[in-house]
């Protein structure tokens, strides 16, 4: 085992596209999604220990057994016949039950660091299968960048290019659940999504304002039953000047601006934060969750 401690960024992501479709005989829905790594994230620092344990800065409301970075050292170890020992201090920026990916990004994390703790090689394949198990995004993460997912949301189809474009982030003071958010989207009647070619283009080209005019996200309306007032923060962006076009994150609470400049994601998360809300001005970028060397990390 390397000798740590390592340090591990954790991007947050939005979904440029997000088209869900009907249950399937699995139980889950058929899922298209175009996914994007963000620079905004959460750090997790990771160190040998005699035994498996998590902390974090925050008190995030469930036992630490059920924390999905957590499940994943304990899914990784099992999946190698290893101990997972190994200890894991989480620095939560993402908010919860905002649709920004935190949790799922955080597995990945600890997946990647474990790799890297463990001097692991040809495991790949092993650590892939065990993020799919965790979560339809966490296999995302371990690549990042854009990606345009189908299955139920789990199938990598080809990456897209990533664009390094100005976002805002903003959440009202609501979380919304997932399970809660698809049962909502059960029952409402859905039109044909336009499929995802449309972003994928704007993202060729490398056009900010095509892409813009391209976002889109059919569970909207379903996280509008549970929290209306995501459509107010959803009106924020989209009145506000410098801004191409904005969407929610993922089934919600959060919805994302992408602008013509850092200068013009400020001024939305400015009008957020006057309303009591959470924002956070960051960038589209490429990378993926990063380990930082031990001597990189205090």
């Amino acid at each position: 085992m390397a000798l740590g401690p390592i340090r591990i960024t954790a991007p947050a992501k939005i979904n440029l596209y997000l088209a869900v479709g009907a249950t399937r005989p699995d139980r889950y829905h058929d899922v298209t999604t175009i996914l994007h790594a963000l620079e905004f994230g959460d750090e997790i620092v990771m160190r040998p220990a005699d035994s498996l344990s998590l902390a974090s800065d925050i008190d995030l409301g469930i036992p630490t057994h059920e924390n999905l970075a957590y499940r994943a050292a304990q899914a990784f170890a099992v999946a190698l016949g290893r101990k997972a020992d190994v200890a894991i201090r989480l620095t939560k920026r993402v908010p919860h039950g905002a649709g920004l990916g935190g949790g799922s990004s955080d597995a990945a994390a600890v997946l990647l660091g474990m790799a890297h703790l463990w001097d692991l090689e040809g495991h790949e394949a092993t650590m892939y299968s065990v993020a799919a198990a965790l979560g339809a995004d966490v296999p995302f993460f371990l690549d990042g960048g854009g990606a345009l997912y189908d299955g139920r949301g789990d199938r990598l189809v080809r990456s897209v290019p990533a664009l390094a474009l100005p976002v805002a982030l903003i959440r009202p003071p609501v979380a919304i659940s997932t399970a809660e958010a698809y049962r909502a989207f059960d029952g409402l009647a859905q039109p044909t999504a336009p499929g995802p070619a449309a972003v994928i283009e704007a993202l060729e080209r490398g056009s900010a304002e095509m892409l813009g005019a391209a976002l889109y996200n059919n569970m909207t309306d379903a996280a509008l039953r549970l929290a209306p007032v995501v459509a107010d923060a959803l009106a924020l962006c989209q009145a506000a000047p410098g801004v191409q076009g904005a969407a929610m994150c993922g089934s919600g609470s959060a919805v994302f601006a992408l602008c013509e400049s850092d200068a013009a994601a400020r001024e939305v998360t400015t009008s957020a934060r006057e309303r009591g809300w959470w924002g956070m001005v960051t960038r589209m970028q490429s990378a993926r969750v990063e380990v930082q060397t031990a001597r990189e990390v205090s």
